[in-house]
C-alpha cells in the first residue's frame, strides 16, 4: 500500500549509514563530506544527491522511481512551506491554521474536489508513471519527517507561525482540482456587456484572437447573470488574504501577461549542426519561487530542468535523447451553465425535457479558533453548482475538463519525462490537460511543435458567454490530442511561439479565442530568420531583446511639435530607438505616456458605469485606433487623436519628473521598474523580519518585449511577472546548454541559493546546465545519501 502510518515511520527513523562504494567518482567521495540524513520507508534504494556551486541539486539512484522520490525530497528541502501552503490550498485545509478569512477558500477547493474513484485515476497514468509520482510523494514526506525528528531543519516560517508541515497523499493531490476562474469570469462580463447592449467594448478590452461572433443563447436572461453566479470561486479568486488584494485591472493585466516564448531552430540553422531549443516561461514574480531546477539519473533516465514546486517532475528541460519546452497554447476548457430549478422541488434542475436531481454532498471545514463551517456542494450533469438560488428558480454550475476523469496535472509531467522520443512522448501527453504548445527536438535531429490540453467539443455554442443548462449546449465529449495540430520536422528549420494565435490555417477544432497580441512574436520572426547559423548566445540575447513594437508605432504616432510639458516630453522620445532599456530615460517616459492614453481612451470609450467591465484597453486595440481614428473618437477622430496625444503628453512629463525628479538626465525606467521578491506573508512582522526582500535592482523590458517583464496598472511599475526561469539547450552538447532561475534554488534565507541568482538574472548572464557526471563533479559543492530504512 502506498499509504504510510506516520507514527510508525516517526518511530523508524535511523541516521543513513556512510557509503563504502558512491555513486560519484572516488575523488568526489573523498573530496566532499556526507552529509547525514534520516530517512523513512519509501526509497528502495540508495540515492545519492550531488549539490552544484548554484544548489542544482543532482540526484543519482538506482530506479526511475528513486529518482523521483529525490525530487520530491530535494524540493521539500528548499521549498517546504511553498508547497506546504499550496498543499494545504489544493486541500482545502488553510482556514484549520490561519482562520477563519481562508474559510472561502478552503469551501472553493472543496467544491471543485473530485469526487470519483482516485485508484482508477492513479491506474490510467500507468504503472511505471504512477509509481514515480507516489515515489515524489514519498520524498516529500520523507523530507518532513526528517524535520519532524531535527525541527532545526524546518523552515522558519514554522516556528514563527506556530505550525507543522502536513504530510502529503497523492490521493489528496490527485482529488485536489484547479480551474480558470478568469476564463469563467469573462463569459460572464461579456453577459454584463450583452445585457448593457455594448459588446462592442468587448474589443477594447479583450479583443478575440481569433475573431467569432457573439450569439447570446435564446431564452438566456442576461440580466440576470452576475459575478456573484460564480460564488465562493468568485470570492476566492482574489487571492488569498495574507496582504493586498490585486484589484480587477491587476488580475486582468497578470492573466493575459502569463504565458511563454520558445523557439526551435534545426540543425540546419545553427552553427553547431544541432538542434537548439530555448524556452522561458512567465510567470508571477514577487513571491515564492515559481521554479526549482533539478537533474533526475537513473538507469533508462537522464533528465534535466525546472520544475513547478509541488509538482511531481520537470515541465522545461531535457533528457539525455531530448529538450522539450512548452508556452501557453489557448483552449477554453471552462463553461457557464444556467439552470433552471423546479419549482416544487429546488434540487431538482430541467435537463433534456426533464427533472434531473443534483448530487449532493455535506462536508465541513475546521477553522482555527471558531467552530467548523458545515458547507452543502451540489453537482449537476455539468459540473459543480456554485449557485443555488431557489427563491428565483435558478442555480449555475460550470463545467471544466480539470473537474472530471483524467483532470489532475499531477502525473503529466511525470508521463512526458519518462518519453523516449517524438512517438511515446505524443502518447504522453494523453495524460496533460493544461492548453500547451509542446517544442520538441532530438539528438536525431527532428524538431517538432504539438499543441497539446484537454479541448471539450461543444454543441450549439462557441463558449463566449454562459449557456443554458437545460441539455441543448451540454459537451459532447474531449478532443484526442492526436486529432489537434502538430508539426513535425517543418520546412523553414525554425518555429516559435510567443502565445501568438498560432492556429494553422484549416483547423476547425475547438480552441479559445484569447491568444495574445503578437508583439514578442512578430520580434522572434524578424530575428531568427536574419542570420543563418545561429548560436546559444544568439538565443540568450534573443530572451533578453528590448526591442517594443509597440513603443515603435506609438513614436509614428506622435506630433512634429508641441508646446510646454508636451515639447519637453517629444524632444526626449524623438532621438529614441523604441528600446526598453533599464539605463534610459525615454522608457520611464513612454510607460508614462501608455498609461496617460490609456486613461483617456477609457474615458473617451467606455460610459462610467461599465468601466468595471472593461478596466483597460488591450495594447493592441490601443495602437489600432490611434493609427486608424474612427467614429467612436467623435464626430472628428483625428483632431481628438491629436488633443490626447498632446494632453498625454505633457501628463506624462508631469508624472516622471513627480516619480523621477526634476532632472530628465538622471531619469531611468530601472529607478522604478524594480524587481522586488517579497514574502507572501510579509505582512507578519516576524516574517518580514526573517525574510528581509530581495530588491536590489530593476530592470528594463515591459509587457510587449521579448525580455517580458510586465508591471500592472495602474499602481507602482514594479516587475509584476515575466520570465523567472530561462533555458537555452544545445541538443546534443548538453555541457553547453544555460539556464537563469529567479532569485535562486532555495527559499531558506539560511541558504546561499536564495538569490545568488538574482543579479546574474537582472544582468542577462545565463548559467551552465551542468548534464554530464564529469561536469557535475567538477562543479560538486556537496554530497547527500539517502537510503531505505534498514538499508
Amino acid at each position: 500500500m502506498f499509504r504510510i502510518n506516520r507514527r510508525r515511520l516517526l518511530r523508524s527513523s535511523i541516521a543513513l549509514a556512510t557509503l563504502e562504494t558512491v555513486m560519484c567518482s572516488p575523488a568526489l567521495a573523498r573530496s566532499l563530506p556526507l552529509a547525514a540524513r534520516r530517512n523513512v520507508p519509501g526509497a528502495q534504494g540508495r540515492i545519492e544527491i550531488i549539490d552544484d556551486h548554484l544548489g542544482v541539486p543532482h540526484i543519482r539512484a538506482t530506479s526511475k522511481a528513486d529518482a523521483f522520490f529525490g525530487q520530491g525530497y530535494v524540493v521539500a528541502r528548499d521549498h517546504l512551506f511553498a508547497i506546504d501552503l499550496d498543499y494545504r490550498r489544493r486541500t482545502g485545509r488553510l482556514a484549520e491554521s490561519f482562520g477563519a478569512p481562508f474559510a472561502d477558500h478552503d469551501e472553493a477547493s472543496h467544491l471543485l474536489r473530485y469526487r470519483g474513484d482516485l485508484e482508477a485515476e492513479l491506474a490510467a497514468l500507468g504503472e511505471e508513471t504512477r509509481r514515480c509520482l507516489e515515489a515524489y510523494v514519498s520524498g516529500v514526506n520523507a523530507r518532513i519527517t526528517e524535520c519532524e525528528a531535527d525541527p532545526s531543519l524546518l523552515p522558519l516560517e514554522y516556528g514563527i507561525l506556530k505550525l507543522r508541515p502536513l504530510h502529503w497523499d497523492a490521493r489528496d493531490l490527485m482529488a485536489g482540482r484547479d480551474i480558470a476562474v478568469g476564463n469563467l469570469e469573462e463569459k460572464i462580463r461579456r453577459a454584463a456587456l450583452a445585457h448593457a447592449g455594448r459588446l462592442d467594448l468587448d474589443a477594447i478590452c479583450a479583443p478575440l484572437r481569433p475573431p467569432a461572433p457573439f450569439t447570446p443563447a435564446p431564452g438566456l436572461d442576461l440580466a440576470a447573470i452576475s459575478p456573484e453566479d460564480l460564488g465562493i470561486l468568485h470570492k476566492a479568486a482574489k487571492g488569498l488574504p495574507f496582504g493586498s488584494l490585486v484589484d480587477e485591472a491587476g488580475r486582468r493585466t497578470d492573466n493575459a501577461n502569463a504565458g511563454s516564448n520558445a523557439w526551435t531552430l534545426a540543425g540546419a540553422h545553427t552553427a553547431s549542426g544541432r538542434p537548439i531549443l530555448a524556452n522561458d516561461p512567465h510567470i508571477g514574480i514577487g513571491g515564492f519561487a515559481p521554479r526549482h531546477v533539478a537533474h533526475l539519473t537513473a538507469p533508462g533516465l537522464d533528465l534535466i530542468g525546472a520544475g513547478a514546486p509541488g509538482l511531481p517532475g520537470i515541465m522545461q528541460g531535457h533528457t539525455d535523447r531530448f529538450a522539450f519546452g512548452r508556452t501557453n497554447f489557448h483552449i477554453d476548457q471552462e463553461d457557464v451553465f444556467i439552470l433552471t430549478l423546479n419549482p416544487d422541488d429546488p434540487e431538482q434542475y430541467r435537463h433534456n425535457g426533464g427533472w434531473r436531481r443534483f448530487e449532493r454532498h455535506e462536508d465541513s471545514i475546521a477553522i482555527a479558533g471558531a467552530p467548523p463551517r458545515q458547507i452543502t456542494l451540489r453537482s449537476s450533469v455539468h459540473g459543480p453548482v456554485t449557485r443555488h438560488d431557489p427563491a428565483h428558480n435558478r442555480a449555475v454550475a460550470i463545467a471544466s475538463v480539470h473537474l472530471g476523469e483524467g483532470g489532475s496535472t499531477m502525473g503529466s509531467m511525470v508521463a512526458i519525462n519518462l518519453a523516449q522520443d517524438w512517438d511515446s512522448l505524443i502518447r504522453a501527453v494523453a495524460h496533460h490537460p493544461p492548453p500547451t504548445n509542446l517544442h520538441y527536438a532530438d539528438t536525431s535531429g527532428n524538431t517538432g511543435w504539438h499543441a497539446i490540453g484537454y479541448a471539450p467539443e461543444r454543441k450549439g455554442h462557441n463558449g463566449l458567454l454562459p449557456v443554458p443548462g437545460d441539455g441543448s449546449f451540454d459537451w459532447q465529449g474531449i478532443r484526442a490530442v492526436a486529432d489537434m495540430p502538430s508539426i513535425l520536422n517543418p520546412k523553414a528549420g525554425w518555429f516559435a511561439s510567443a502565445n501568438q494565435d498560432n492556429v494553422p490555417e484549416g483547423y476547425t477544432g475547438p480552441m479559445a479565442h484569447s491568444f495574445s497580441a503578437p508583439f514578442r512574436y512578430h520580434r522572434i520572426e524578424a530575428v531568427l530568420p536574419a542570420k543563418p547559423r545561429q548560436t546559444i548566445a544568439d538565443s540568450v540575447a534573443l530572451q533578453h531583446d528590448i526591442y517594443s513594437e509597440p513603443a515603435r508605432r506609438l513614436l509614428a504616432l506622435l506630433p512634429a511639435q508641441a508646446e510646454g510639458d508636451a515639447g519637453l516630453a517629444l524632444a526626449m522620445l524623438r532621438g529614441w530607438d523604441g528600446r526598453i532599456a533599464g539605463d534610459k530615460g525615454a522608457p520611464a517616459l513612454y510607460e508614462m505616456l501608455v498609461s496617460a492614453i490609456q486613461h483617456h481612451l477609457l474615458e473617451t470609450l467606455v460610459p462610467e458605469n461599465l468601466r468595471k467591465l472593461v478596466p483597460l484597453v488591450d495594447s493592441e486595440a490601443l495602437l489600432t485606433l490611434l493609427e486608424q481614428p474612427d467614429p467612436r473618437l467623435g464626430p472628428d477622430p483625428a483632431a481628438l487623436r491629436a488633443r490626447m496625444l498632446d494632453q498625454a503628453l505633457g501628463e506624462a512629463w508631469q508624472a516622471a519628473r513627480k516619480a523621477l525628479g526634476d532632472d530628465p538626465s538622471s531619469w531611468r525606467w530601472d529607478k522604478l521598474h524594480k524587481v522586488s521578491i517579497t514574502h507572501p506573508l510579509a505582512a507578519i512582522p516576524a516574517i518580514a523580519k526573517a525574510f528581509p526582500p530581495i530588491d536590489t535592482a530593476g530592470t528594463g523590458g515591459d509587457t510587449s518585449t521579448v525580455m517580458a517583464r510586465w508591471y500592472r496598472p495602474g499602481g507602482s511599475f514594479n516587475v509584476a511577472g515575466g520570465a523567472s526561469y530561462l533555458m537555452v539547450v544545445d541538443v546534443g552538447g548538453w555541457d553547453n546548454s544555460v539556464f537563469l532561475n529567479l532569485p535562486g534554488q532555495s527559499a531558506d534565507p539560511r541558504s546561499p541559493h536564495r538569490q545568488d541568482l538574482y543579479e546574474p538574472w537582472i544582468a542577462g548572464q545565463m548559467q551552465p546546465m551542468l548534464f554530464s557526471t564529469e561536469a557535475v563533479d567538477k562543479h560538486a559543492a556537496a554530497r547527500t545519501v539517502l537510503s531505505a530504512t534498514g538499508a
